[in-house]
């Protein structure tokens, strides 16, 4: 099939626009919070935008609101990740971790202080972003027909070489055949939980956030000498433990609704 004009239709733009905004202040949200990301602000829009979509089966079947939303998520997350760096020398992700060691092999130390020590490169840095989003416009629009051709390759045999990069990466790591089965592991895990029907993105961000929330715990309880009162008394952990709390019985009144109603036609 040939491809046809590369700008998306009057009607697809105003099918996304909601999408974009929402995905663009979760990612900026994420980007900004240490643990985040790109990769969790993608999924995390992916999973907003099918639990507000009035049809959930049109997402995975070409929904533009489930491309529009993570993908200006992703694009969010990785400009707003810069921020902490920059300001107070946090990085907020591997990616961020690693730019914090190329800064220190260079003699640069991230911090509120570079702004005005390294004003080049500060602005140098942020005057990058803008040539880079355009530099990949210019060089992704002639080829969109390759992008779309790997489209063409059969998923059985995509999955298969998957399947082999990610063994050899995560082998390269410490060099143990242990972390390639339990890369297989969680690969079965995973598979049972797509048939199970089981969101990715709360699996994902507890896996990355759970230690960095354990290991704080610790410590507030260590401050506190063991009074577990101190997270209701300081006000910026008790508006997070509130917040936590509505999100927590939003998600479940749905189910709770769904089923008393059904008690009740009984």
């Amino acid at each position: 099939m040939r491809i046809g004009t590369i700008w998306p239709s009057f009607s697809a733009l105003r099918g996304a626009w909601g999408a974009v905004l929402r995905g663009t202040a979760l990612g900026t949200l994420f980007g900004i919070l240490p643990g985040g990301g790109a990769t969790i602000a993608s999924f995390s829009a992916y999973a907003l935008e099918k639990r507000v979509a009035k049809d959930r089966s049109r997402f995975g079947n070409g929904a533009i609101e489930g491309v529009a939303g993570p993908e200006s998520a992703n694009n969010a997350a990785a400009q707003t990740s810069f921020v902490p760096l920059l300001t107070m020398g946090i990085p907020t992700s591997a990616t961020m971790a690693l730019m914090v060691g190329a800064l220190t092999l260079h003699g640069i130390a991230p911090g509120p202080m570079i702004i005005s020590r390294q004003p080049d490169l500060f602005w140098g840095l942020i005057a990058s972003m803008f040539l880079g989003n355009a530099m990949l416009v210019i060089i992704n629009l002639p080829m969109i027909g390759i992008w779309v051709r790997l489209l063409a390759v059969p998923y059985r045999l995509l999955y298969l070489v998957i399947v082999v990069i990610c063994a050899i990466g995560v082998y390269s790591v410490n060099n143990s055949s242990f972390d390639v089965y339990m890369t297989v592991g969680f690969s079965l895990l995973g598979y049972v939980l797509r048939k199970l029907d089981a969101e990715p993105a709360p699996l994902l961000m507890g896996f990355v956030l759970g230690p960095m929330v354990e290991e704080n715990f610790r410590r507030s309880l260590i401050t506190s000498h063991g009074d577990p009162m101190v997270f209701l008394q300081r006000p910026i952990s008790l508006a997070l433990l509130l917040i936590s709390a509505a999100l927590l019985i939003s998600i479940m009144m749905p189910a709770i609704r769904q089923r008393r109603v059904e008690v009740f036609q009984e």
